[in-house]
């Protein structure tokens, strides 16, 4: 996976650049200080996967997803940033960001959001998940669970193996496997542990005990 690396501050350009050169399957193909210098960069080299500061020397990173987008660039992009405020992860979401990634995360967390990301799924750091779930809009997306995949989400949030669901549930493990699947892609979550959390900030356990 081709990656560009977007940040004003040297040292993390520079960090992120060791880390992701740990990867055989990741190659930093191109670096970039600020707004223009990375939207050329973006443009030219069209890497697979974009890591943009949130913030470019007084220029949102954000500005930045949403030109190279309308430029027809195809590659993915996730916002690195120090910044859990909503309106921020708002418009991350509005603009269509792959990932969103807390600057605090640590390196084994980043590199498993970047491998998230480039296998086509969604990265949004748990620091700001609790943000996700409460936003109201997120209700609308639990609407579109079906019967049974809300009945597998509260489970997991009770912390139940896929054995547990099935027998809980009557259902085979091969059954459950698909259900949290189909529960990860509807909610955009990552994995089983944000699904349980997701699970717990909607009060659905609790509904679930009532």
């Amino acid at each position: 996976m081709k990656v560009v690396i977007v940040d004003d501050h040297p040292l993390i350009r520079k960090g992120i650049a060791e880390l992701v050169t740990i990867e055989d399957s990741m190659e930093v193909v191109g670096e970039a200080s600020d707004y223009t210098e990375g939207l050329n960069r973006i443009i030219e080299l069209k890497p697979d996967l974009a890591i943009v500061d949130l913030r470019l020397a007084g220029k949102s990173g954000l500005a930045l997803v949403k030109e190279c987008r309308e430029k027809g660039v195809n590659s993915k992009f996730t916002i690195l940033t120090s910044s859990s405020n909503q309106q921020d992860f708002n418009q991350a979401k509005q603009v269509g960001v792959d990932g969103y990634i807390l600057k605090e995360a640590l390196p084994e967390e980043l590199l498993h959001a970047l491998k998230v990301i480039g296998k086509g799924r969604k990265y949004f750091d748990p620091g700001v998940l609790e943000l996700m779930t409460n936003e109201v809009e997120e209700d609308e997306f639990i609407e579109h669970l079906t019967p049974k995949e809300k009945e597998v989400l509260i489970e997991l949030g009770k912390g139940m193996s896929n054995r547990d669901i099935s027998e809980r549930l009557f259902v085979t493990e091969y059954t459950v496997k698909k259900h949290v699947s189909q529960i990860l892609a509807k909610l955009e979550l990552t994995d089983r542990t944000q699904a349980a959390l997701y699970a717990n900030a909607k009060g659905l356990v609790s509904y679930a005990i009532n």
